[in-house]
């Protein structure tokens, strides 16, 4: 069973002592590993896998919360069901993670056990990631993977019978468990099957537009590609990473611009490398990091190194120094100070050479790191060879080997473990297809008979639908010819009710009066109003449709030449939506026996000057046409007008109501008349006349658009 090395253990109680966002560290190591080739890289790796396990799990802090494991603690004990106990009981096992491993399995295994016993699937798939998690803390992947593998399964079974949010909370559960298997994969170099599963769990994140997670993966899959050595890719993931970063203001921004940097490094292109350097040094001041600047410091010396600036590389050495010391980051001083021995060294500076890299051995040795160990031995013995102490660098040459053993003892061990961890996987993989195909096999039959059934029975239904619709189809072609026919006849009969002799003779009896009183001006004016007006009404009285803007028109002239009859009795307005389209229209001829009853027997009986307003409004689906006046009242008009023109105005409204019953029927859409009388502290106001008509475009074979 592989266990977790002195460079884990030092940055595990880096995470207890520092509570620092855990991706500043994840990247500060991942970074190590991309550009920083003097100490092992499987070091690096492992470091980093161990670290991004538990970031992509979720944690967001390094140290765990007593108090508020100790409030879950009272909470489960509380908890009156089992459902909220076995969810209480996953939290408590999170809270454990950063620094109580066996705490988190004990609890992991609890909420698992019974999860189980009760079916409850979530809370079983979480109690698996949990188990998981505690096992790559502990160092046993083997262990970890198998627990990542059952949540996996829990989670894709769960994901074929949940839907809405369910479903989404399962994938990301399920998302989950492919980033911690991709994880493993990396930290034992099996890289293919890393970027499976990384890929898998992007896929999720991106149809859930899990922003901050999505970013995190982004990050994953570029390490993985550029362990493999494949830059340009790496790249393409930490620019897409970068971009989500910048969208959401996440504070850790500036060491994916390090990251970037890091890859232009690499490749030499110098310039772009300093350009992401800068933007990270820049960043970093709006967002404080020490270990991250520190970082960031160590690179911009590896940077000024490469490019044979070795003050400015010692500079930046310097700055990286104060900030790991402001935290008390050994592992990152010890790092630094070997960069600074390797100036020196190259400076021909070999006693500044000597001094720093013993300071890094020191430490290096405090803090267990093997790999370090055998970098720092190596460098000396060459040191003291330059100094001519041929003793100091056998003794050391001879500590070199014996910490290269001891690396080499190590990854022996991890072989094992990989290929342990691999066969057992690989073999659980290989019976989930197997079952897969089975299930497969029995689904396709199942669907074949399936839709061998459902081809008969539309055979049918369509057959019948056939002849229903045949059936439907000539009664609906009856009904449509039949309701044309009534709407021509009421529409002719509306086209002599406002033509009638009635209406003529009084207009001939203005103008009679009119040239009498020598009116001859108005007579002539007048005239000239009533004979458009009848070219209005005989022009448009052939169409089932006019434009609103023809029927304003033509109210237009009718009110002017009644106010021109009776002498300027009453003042008018005419107002349209803005709303209303050009080509709208409504039936000829509709409102005209409306605005005449409103003058004849609500204004003019009226003893001072009256008020009329004409509007047109759309709601909804509907054209509002709306006639109000402040004339003596619908009631008090009728008692009035009663024997007068009584047969009149119920021809007119008789007639106006057909036609929009015929219409309602014809568009299949609400046409209706209201009137009402305006009362207001017991005084009558006036009358509205509200039409509530279908909306209906001029030139659509008479039917109109709806």
């Amino acid at each position: 069973m592989f266990k977790m090395n002195g460079a884990i253990k030092t940055v595990y109680r880096i995470l207890i002592q520092n509570r620092q966002i855990l991706i500043c560290i994840l990247l500060y190591r991942s970074k190590g590993y991309f550009c920083l080739s003097h100490f092992g890289k499987k070091l690096v790796m492992k470091l980093y896998h161990y670290l991004l396990l538990l970031f992509l799990a979720g944690s967001t802090q390094a140290i765990s919360q007593h108090k508020a494991a100790d409030s879950l603690i009272k909470a489960f004990q509380n908890a009156k069901n089992d459902i909220d106990k076995a969810e209480l009981l996953n939290a408590i096992a999170s809270e454990y993670r950063a620094d109580n491993p066996n705490q988190m399995l004990n609890y992991a295994g609890k909420a698992l056990q019974l999860s189980q016993k009760i079916q409850h699937r979530l809370a079983e798939g979480n109690a698996y990631l949990n188990k998981g998690n505690a096992y790559i803390i502990m160092g046993d992947y083997v262990l970890a993977l198998q627990n990542f593998s059952n949540a996996q399964a829990v989670f894709e079974n769960e994901a074929e019978k949940r839907a809405g949010e369910e479903k989404t909370e399962v994938n990301n559960g399920l998302a989950r468990a492919y980033g911690s298997i991709g994880i493993v994969f990396s930290e034992q170099s099996n890289y293919a099957k890393a970027l499976q599963y990384h890929l898998k769990a992007l896929k999720i994140y991106e149809e859930t537009k899990s922003y901050e997670k999505l970013a995190r993966v982004y990050n994953n899959v570029g390490i993985v590609y550029k362990a493999q050595g494949e830059d340009f890719k790496a790249l393409q993931y930490f620019i897409k990473c970068l971009k989500i970063q910048q969208k959401i203001e996440d504070n850790t921004i500036g060491i994916t611009m390090t990251n970037i940097g890091n890859i232009y490094l690499n490749q030499k292109n110098y310039p772009k490398a300093f350009e992401y350097y800068t933007k990270a040094e820049q960043l970093f001041g709006k967002y404080p990091n020490s270990r991250g600047l520190g970082e960031l410091f160590n690179n911009l010396g590896l940077y000024y190194k490469k490019n044979g600036n070795l003050p400015k590389a010692l500079e930046n050495y310097s700055k990286a120094l104060t900030q790991f010391h402001s935290i008390e980051d050994k592992f990152g001083v010890s790092d630094t100070y070997f960069y600074i021995g390797e100036v020196h060294y190259e400076q021909g500076k070999y006693d500044d050479a000597l001094e720093n890299t013993s300071k890094s051995l020191q430490l290096a040795r405090a803090l267990e790191i093997t790999e370090q160990v055998e970098h720092a031995e190596k460098r000396l013995s060459e040191i003291y060879e330059k100094l001519g102490k041929s003793a100091e660098a056998l003794q050391h040459y001879k500590l070199y080997s014996i910490a290269r053993d001891s690396v080499s003892n190590h990854e022996s061990i991890r072989n094992s473990v990989r290929a342990e961890m691999n066969f057992e996987f690989e073999k659980k993989e290989a019976i989930q297809k197997k079952e897969q195909e089975k299930k497969e096999i029995v689904y396709k039959e199942q669907v074949k008979r399936h839709r061998q059934q459902i081809a008969f029975t539309a055979l049918l239904i369509l057959l019948l639908c056939g002849i229903v619709f045949l059936v439907y189809n000539r009664l609906q072609l009856k009904k449509h010819l039949t309701l044309q026919k009534e709407l021509a006849e009421y529409e002719q009969k509306a086209l002599h009710l406002q033509m009638n002799p009635h209406f003529v003779f009084n207009c001939l009896g203005s103008i009679s009066s009119f040239i009498v009183q020598n009116g001859t001006d108005s007579a002539i004016k007048y005239l000239s109003k009533f004979s458009k007006l009848m070219r209005l009404t005989l022009e448009y009285s052939k169409e089932s449709l006019i434009p609103i803007d023809k029927e304003i028109e033509s109210l237009q002239n009718y009110l002017e030449l009644e106010q021109l009859r009776f002498n300027k009795k009453f003042e008018f307005t005419i107002t349209k939506s803005n709303e209303i389209e050009d080509d709208m229209g409504l039936p000829p001829l509709l409102l005209q026996p409306f605005v005449e009853n409103a003058i004849i027997h609500g204004l003019i009986p009226k003893k001072e000057s009256g008020k009329m307003d004409v509007d047109f409004s759309l709601q909804g689906e509907n054209l509002i046409c709306t006639i109000t006046d402040n004339g003596i009242g619908f009631n008090k008009s009728k008692e009035l007008k009663e024997n007068l023109v009584s047969v009149h105005k119920s021809m007119a409204l008789d007639i106006t109501r057909k036609r929009l019953e015929m219409m309602e029927a014809y568009t299949s859409k609400k046409a209706k008349v209201d009137i009402e009388e305006l009362t207001g502290n017991g005084i009558i106001l006036g009358t509205k006349v509200v039409l509530n008509l279908p909306i209906q475009f001029v030139g659509e074979e008479g039917k109109g658009k709806k």
